[in-house]
Parts: structure tokens; C-alpha cells; sequence
């Protein structure tokens, strides 16, 4: 009788290949000992790492397909029990036991011991049994303590994983591990929130635009979920739960929260040419009754923009796209200040400001001993929960209630930094922009057309063949002074362009024109 044929199967997890007494050499060197001591012909040799825990195991998968298809009886030789698997339920446990009492296959476990085949004893059943429930609780114990590790992690501020675009991990100099910002990829995220919460941006525009100007093809799928991702303004999301984390943030808080209030927008809205570069779709409707106006591209050459008058016939003109610019360019024409009127305009908000800071610092120092109070009671409060002082329901209920307070306060301080920090510079950046609006809107592209109009109008209606509007703040202003008599030279005045402009700023509703 010649040898039995043998497939020695060796295994490891991630985590344990760190092992040197686990490793797949180790193993290997183990199995092929005990082949060679009791005479068996090795066939093939698999070494692979996969988790024996889970319920999808693909290449172990195709090992039993191989071991299953072998005519003859063969020993499948594993190091321990616990390399067969870790699940007393997994149906491969199964299937290779009963084909081992059947006398088709025998199961060697070489540092166990043990030796499944139709001959086993009860008692010999019973250890195996007690083997795999073994194995078992070892995993059940290992994830335990692996969710307790990774759970106080995460309440310490720390990421359990790769850090998200935008970030990258790194060893420091003492051999831990951390993230740091990635400047470039930071600098992408950044844009593209900053972009989309203008909502001029479809979610195609936008991943076209960052392919164009930083050469990444992201899927709609990956860009729709870096959009949705808390991480970026300071908190990590794990099955459901908040943490704030102690990495330097990418963006504000308000920039996510405008950002998720223009998808929440955009899924409402449905764009039949969303594909379609026409410089004003979606941004005009009809001022007789309300529907959105429609572009077309005639003789393949001039676009004209029409309401559908899909509610009745009301006489809808066609108007040329390049008549509309023209309209539009004449209200950003003049919002052009005077240099004197500019420089007045700019010291006035910097003497505001300066009265503003003393009160603000007051209230920073409000608010950061109100974080310093609450950090410290969430972490009592745990301390609590560790020592069995509190159950698990009231601490979810008061970690939850002071984790909500936490964010106003974190909310109210980045309100509070980005006023005192911002509120002369913004106010002067407007003032300047609107100084240079109608060069920036002749020289811009669409998309960027599409902004500044967003920017400074809004309540875009067709009148006829004339476009009226709502002109946002502080640019209403702006157009009321240069309506003044303050500077306006005598030779500027235009009473009939001033009457159409006037009307133009009263809000068009429905059955008002």
C-alpha cells in the first residue's frame, strides 16, 4: 500500500502573522516535520492570510474546492484546530468533519494532537468539539478586547484607521502612530466644499472642474461621500456614533453644514440638461408664471432662453443668451465706486471692528471655560461608566446630552473666531470685489460667471425680453448709493435705466408683474 497524500493548509491573520511562532513559515516547517514522520506524500502546500472568523473566506474557499476534488482519501493537515477556523457555526467545519467520519478525508491538527477520522472515539469528538469552542471564545475574547482598545481611541480623539483624503498617517520619532494633514490633497477638499456651497456646482460640474484643474477622476460615488465626511470640520463617524477628534480640521463646521444644505437642494431639483454648459439653466424663471426658462441652441449657433408656458400660453419671448449677459453686466457695471467713496467705506468698517474686539474676547473667554467645564465631565462621566458607578443607558444619556452642548459651544467659538478674524477683511474683500465685478464677469468663464451672478443677485426672473431681479446684501446698498446724487455726475444720469433697475429690485412674485 502505497503513501496517503497529504495538503497541508497553513494560516494566519493579519495580527498574528506579526508572530514569529504563528507565522506561515513556522507553520510550513511544522507540517512538513509531521508529514515526514509518519510517512505521508505531500501534494500541495497553501499559505495564505485570511481571518478564520468571518463567513465569506474566498481563498479557503478554493483550497476545499481543491481538497474535494481529490479521488483518493487524503489527510488535510492543519498546525492547530484553530487554523480550520474559529467558528463553531462555520458550514466548512462541517463539511470537512463529516467527510472525515465518512473515511473520505482524514483532519491532522499537528501541535493539537489530534486526528478526525471514522475511527475517533466519543471522547475523541468531544475534544475536537472542545477545540473549535476554544478557538472560539479566543476570538470572541480578542475582539472584545480589540473594540475596548479601539472605543477608548476613539474618545481620546484618536482614528482607529486611514485617515480620510486629505490626511495621511504617519510613525513619529517615539514609534507611534498619528495623522497630519496632507497640504495638497487638504487644499483639494477645501476647494471642493467651497465650491459646491455656492450651489452653482452639480455634482458632475464639480468632479469635472477638480479633474480639469488637479487631474483626479473622482467617481460621483467617492466625491458625494468626502462631501458628506464630519472628519474634515472635527468629528469621526464609527457605525453611527460622533467623536471629536484632536487632527487639525480641513474646513469649518458652517462650510459642511452650508455644503449639506445645497445637496439636500440639489436632490430636489431634477435638470433635464444638466450636462449642458448654457451659462443661465437654473438660474432664471419665468416672472409671468413662475415655471424655470428654458435654453435651446438654434441653427446650432445663438442660445435662446424661453419659458415652456407649459401652465398656458402667455406670449413667452425668445431672448438671446447674449442679450441677457448684456443685462446682467450692466447692473455689476455699476456697482463700481469712486476711489474716495471706497477709502470711506473701507476705514468706517475698520473703526467697527476695532469697537467689536473687546466684546468678542469676552465672550471667547465664555465660551473656552465652558469647553474646559464640559470636557471635563464627559470624562468623569466615563471614568464613571469604567468603575460600574452609572449603567450604560445613562451614560449614553448624559454623553450624549454633553457631547450636544460640546458642539454648540465648538460651533459658537468658531462663529465667534471666524467674525473677529474675518469681519473687516471679508467686508473690505466685498467692497473691493464689487469694484471689480464687471472686469471679472467679461473675463470669467461660465462657471465663474454663474457665481459672481449667485454672489450679487438672486430671484432671477424673465419679464418679456427683460431680466429683472432681487440684488443681495451688502451690494444693494452699493447700487442705492450710486442711485444717490451724492457723486453721481450730472452727465451719468440715466432716468429711464434708473425707473427698470428700481422695479427690478422689488421681488417678483407670482401674479405681481
Amino acid at each position: 500500500m502505497g503513501k496517503m497524500k497529504a495538503i497541508l493548509i497553513a494560516r494566519v491573520s493579519t495580527e498574528e502573522q506579526k508572530e514569529a511562532g504563528n507565522s506561515l513559515p513556522a507553520q510550513e516547517i511544522r507540517l512538513k516535520n509531521y508529514c515526514k514522520r509518519k510517512n505521508l506524500e505531500i501534494i500541495n502546500t497553501f499559505s495564505f492570510d485570511e481571518s478564520a472568523y468571518k463567513n465569506q473566506r474566498n481563498e479557503f474557499d478554493n483550497i476545499l474546492d481543491f481538497v474535494l476534488q481529490q479521488k483518493n482519501k487524503v489527510a488535510v493537515c492543519f498546525d492547530k484546530v484553530d487554523r480550520l477556523s474559529r467558528n463553531v457555526f462555520d458550514k466548512r467545519v462541517s463539511l470537512l468533519y463529516e467527510r472525515s467520519l465518512n473515511d473520505e478525508i482524514e483532519l491532522h491538527f499537528v501541535s493539537d494532537g489530534q486526528i478526525i477520522n471514522s475511527k475517533i472515539s466519543a471522547a475523541e469528538k468531544f475534544q475536537f468539539n472542545i477545540s473549535l469552542g476554544l478557538a472560539k471564545y479566543y476570538s470572541d475574547a480578542v475582539s472584545d478586547n480589540v473594540k475596548r482598545a479601539n472605543e477608548q481611541k476613539l474618545r481620546q480623539g484618536e482614528w482607529i484607521g486611514k485617515g480620510p483624503f486629505g490626511y495621511k498617517n504617519i510613525t513619529r520619532e517615539d514609534g507611534k502612530k498619528d495623522i497630519i494633514i496632507d497640504e495638497y490633497e487638504a487644499r483639494i477638499i477645501k476647494k471642493a466644499f467651497e465650491l459646491y456651497a455656492t450651489g452653482i456646482y452639480s455634482m458632475n460640474s464639480l468632479r469635472k472642474k477638480i479633474k480639469n484643474d488637479y487631474g483626479i477622476d473622482w467617481a460621483k460615488s467617492t466625491l458625494d461621500k468626502h462631501l458628506k465626511r464630519r472628519f474634515y470640520y472635527g468629528i469621526m463617524e464609527v457605525k453611527g456614533k460622533r467623536y471629536p477628534h484632536h487632527y487639525p480640521p480641513v474646513i469649518s463646521k458652517n462650510l459642511f453644514e452650508q455644503v449639506q444644505q445645497v445637496k439636500a437642494g440639489f436632490n430636489k431639483k431634477q435638470f433635464k440638461y444638466a450636462g449642458i454648459p448654457f451659462m443661465y439653466r437654473g438660474l432664471l424663471r419665468c416672472a409671468d408664471c413662475g415655471l424655470a426658462v428654458t435654453p435651446e441652441r438654434h441653427k446650432g449657433k445663438h442660445v435662446y432662453y424661453h419659458c415652456t408656458e407649459y401652465n398656458g400660453k402667455h406670449g413667452a419671448k425668445y431672448v438671446k443668451e447674449e442679450e441677457i449677459t448684456e443685462q446682467i453686466g450692466q447692473v455689476f457695471k455699476r456697482l463700481k465706486l469712486p476711489k474716495k467713496i471706497l477709502k470711506q467705506l473701507i476705514d468706517t468698517l475698520g473703526k467697527t471692528h476695532k469697537d467689536k474686539i473687546e466684546f468678542q474676547n469676552m465672550q471667547f473667554d465664555k465660551l473656552t471655560q465652558e469647553k474646559k467645564r464640559i470636557t471635563k465631565m464627559i470624562d468623569n462621566l466615563y471614568m464613571d461608566k469604567l468603575e460600574g458607578k452609572i449603567s450604560e443607558d445613562r451614560y449614553k444619556k448624559f454623553s450624549t446630552s454633553l457631547e450636544e452642548r460640546m458642539d454648540e459651544v465648538n460651533s459658537q467659538l468658531e462663529k465667534l473666531g471666524n467674525a473677529e478674524k474675518n469681519y473687516y477683511i471679508t467686508a473690505k474683500y466685498l467692497l473691493d470685489l464689487a469694484n471689480r465685478a464687471y472686469e471679472l464677469f467679461k473675463s470669467s468663464e461660465v462657471d465663474e460667471k454663474r457665481q459672481l451672478i449667485n454672489l450679487v443677485l438672486s430671484n432671477l426672473k424673465l419679464k418679456g425680453k427683460r431680466v429683472v431681479y432681487d440684488v443681495n446684501k451688502p451690494f444693494d446698498a452699493i447700487l442705492n448709493y450710486q442711485d444717490s446724487v451724492l457723486w453721481r455726475p450730472q452727465g451719468d444720469l440715466n432716468s429711464r435705466f434708473r425707473r427698470e433697475r428700481a422695479m427690478s429690485w422689488t421681488r417678483l412674485d407670482d401674479g405681481d408683474v
